[in-house]
């Protein structure tokens, strides 16, 4: 099911391990579709806030979108999806934007964010990592009218969704060999953003996005990868599941 609900009608629910923020529905497959599945897969509860509808597109509509996002969810079989009703094309990190996400936020309770990379062509994507930073300082702010109580996720993470070439160096890759087919499947769940009008003969839109997990999956000596970076250090307590 996908939210639509302002932030304080979300209600009563059981705090979100992991919380990936899209600009638009599609963004958080593309970056990290295999990733959500593992992670749902190893038990932990994981949603998916999108900051705007993606459209208007060439090929799509705001009810096509709707039902391919609402597909994609169910593949991955996301704990809680919802949408901020923000504008898409003109998103704005403004003083409104900022408190809507942030009482997301301190509605779901999420451990840890996922953000997209903060260097891209797609003005929205970079609008939306410097809300989502912003936003998570706000969280924790007493003596405010935001709903929910003060709150400050533990962790930002960035995952690669950009729209330029570049030859990134991420900090850690994720094996997601075994979630492979699920990540495929919810982005062509996004038939009017990524089959509709394309070309079908190779190499085909979904012929790249493996190319680049077998890509990442090479680097780990894996079948498949999705690559992420943060800014903070991170903290092992064991090296058992560095490989």
């Amino acid at each position: 099911m996908i939210h639509t609900a302002e932030p304080r009608d979300i209600g009563e629910i059981e705090p979100l391990d992991f919380l990936v923020v899209a600009p638009h529905p599609d963004d958080a497959e593309l970056g990290m579709g295999g990733t959500i599945a593992r992670m749902i897969q190893q038990g932990w509860r994981v949603g998916i806030l999108d900051l705007t509808t993606g459209e208007p597109t060439p090929h799509g509509s705001e009810e096509i979108r709707r039902a391919e996002t609402l597909a994609a969810t169910e593949i991955l079989g996301v704990t809680w999806r919802g949408n901020a009703g923000l504008p898409n094309r003109e998103l704005q990190h403004t003083l409104q934007s900022r408190a809507l996400v942030a009482s997301y936020f301190r509605m779901l309770r999420p451990r840890w964010i996922f953000a997209p990379y903060w260097h891209d062509a797609h003005p929205d994507h970079i609008v939306a990592t410097d809300l989502i930073e912003a936003a998570r300082f706000w969280s924790k702010l007493s003596k405010t009218d935001m709903p929910g109580e003060r709150f400050h996720p533990e962790r930002l993470f960035y995952y690669y969704c950009v729209h330029l070439r570049l030859a990134v160096q991420p900090n850690w890759i994720v094996d997601i060999s075994q979630q492979w087919e699920k990540k495929r499947a919810s982005v062509a769940a996004y038939e009017s953003q990524f089959i509709t009008g394309r070309p079908t003969e190779p190499v085909t839109f979904l012929d790249r996005v493996e190319a680049d997990a077998a890509y990442w999956g090479r680097l780990i000596d894996r079948q498949y990868g999705e690559p992420f970076a943060c800014k903070e250090p991170l903290a092992l307590t064991s090296l058992r599941d560095v490989f």
